[in-house]
């Protein structure tokens, strides 16, 4: 199911300065597309093999200054029933403060592994001043310096200790179909509008689902398995804090999936949450349909569907190549058009291209249009090759893989996408020295 690890602590603690050490440094080495915007909430990060999602409640706080502690504890509430694990980072300098003590509370209580940190330890003298923190009673203290990575090795082993090596996800001829987009755009009626019958209850409450299960998909001469987050679940505060649960939630159904469909509502555009959830969708590299659900709500004229399309477009970038579908769900407008694009994306994700054809198709190109010279020095792509994974991802063998910049890399993508069809997929391109 994958492994969720969630930082919490009061604000100012150094969260998101952990948080960045785990998902940053990796990312930035291993992305290779990485115009793709970052997010300051949520990234992947691996140890000693175990692979896991990282969330940081700290990013979803508002007005520091002004701190809500209801808030702050609505979050690690939120957080203890959705992540597998909880990191409770603490602050030497500060002492255990009462509010730690309300964040240590809700904890105790929780059935999930918590693993509690004292951050800003940056020298021996400070790493001597954790006394205080075993009284909080999560057995052993972690003294760690995120700016500087001390101590993080052995925090790490620990938090790992409570996650299972994740199972790679099988190859199965019918797509895993994963559903998401925010609160009330329409994710259910969607479902419903498939399957035809009231699968997930319908309610105006954000948030009434809970838990992935997988349903068989069988109609119109499609084939899926539909990521099902079902079961209800009972909000107690209609105002939870709705950002970080949508995201959490969809977390799960992302890395249970093949190709997503973001629901986005069309009455409302594409917004900042929409947004993070595709780069969730993007950070996984999985497959995804963007769904402009409600599109019979919207005012129209006979031009507005393009007009919008590029709007939708713009706001995406440098994301391009994603199959946009306007859809009513109450209506059920263009429901075919909608399960051919998952297909189609689908087959685009798992193409396979032979050695010969890839470099008998990029190299004339690579030739023509050779990497700019750098220090002096010639960059010279050799040979290409496409490896064996899950998602779309190809090796450019060269001398000088270091002097591949930004601009060169968004060069090839686009000449890949004009020869081959992965439209809808993330394409990684790696180069490496032969």
């Amino acid at each position: 199911m994958g492994n969720i690890l969630a930082i919490v602590g009061r604000p100012n603690v150094g969260k998101s300065t952990f948080f960045n050490r785990l998902v940053g440094e990796r990312e930035a080495i291993e992305d290779p597309t990485s115009g793709v915007t970052r997010d300051r909430h949520y990234g992947k990060s691996d140890w000693n093999g175990i692979s896991f999602s990282v969330i940081d409640t700290g990013g979803y706080v508002h007005n520091s200054d002004d701190i809500f502690e209801g808030e702050i504890k609505r979050q690690v509430e939120l957080a203890i029933s959705e992540a597998d694990a909880i990191l409770f980072i603490t602050d030497v300098h500060e002492g255990f403060t009462p509010m730690d003590e309300d964040v240590a509370d809700l904890l105790r209580r929780c059935k999930k592994p918590v693993v509690m940190a004292v951050n800003k330890a940056d020298n021996n003298k400070m790493a001597l001043e954790i006394a205080e923190f075993y009284s909080s009673g999560f057995g052993e203290i972690f003294a760690i310096s995120a700016i500087n990575g001390s101590g993080t090795g052995e925090l790490l082993d620990e938090i790992v200790k409570s996650f299972s090596p994740e199972p790679e996800l099988e190859e199965t001829d019918y797509a895993r179909v994963a559903i998401v987009g925010r609160p009330n755009a329409g994710k259910s009626s969607i479902l419903n509008t498939l399957t035809g019958e009231e699968r997930s209850i319908v309610t105006p409450l954000p948030g009434t689902t809970r838990d992935s299960i997988f349903t068989d998909y069988n109609k119109f001469g499609f084939n899926f398995l539909l990521v099902d987050t079902a079961g209800l679940r009972k909000r107690t505060k209609i105002d939870d804090n709705i950002e970080f649960y949508s995201t959490v939630r969809a977390i799960r159904s992302i890395e249970n999936s093949d190709v997503c469909l973001l629901v986005i509502d069309a009455t409302r555009g594409i917004e900042a949450q929409d947004i993070h959830i595709l780069n969730i969708i993007n950070q996984n590299k999985k497959g995804v349909v963007i769904v402009m659900n409600k599109w019979d709500l919207v005012e129209k004229d006979h031009k507005t569907m393009d007009e919008y399309k590029a709007m939708v477009e713009s706001t995406i970038k440098p994301q391009s190549d994603v199959p946009i579908v306007f859809t009513s769900a109450t209506e059920k407008t263009r429901v075919i058009k909608m399960l051919e694009l998952l297909q189609m994306v689908h087959e685009n994700r798992r193409r396979k291209i032979s050695t010969s054809k890839l470099n008998n198709v990029m190299l004339p190109i690579i030739t023509e249009t050779a990497p700019p010279m750098f220090k002096g020095k010639r960059v010279k792509i050799k040979y290409i090759t496409q490896l064996q994974l899950a998602y779309p991802s190809f090796v450019f063998f060269c001398n000088l893989p270091q002097y591949i910049k930004e601009p060169y890399r968004r060069f090839i993508e686009r000449k890949m996408r004009e020869n081959f069809d992965f439209t809808g997929c993330n394409i990684m391109l790696y180069f490496r020295e032969k």
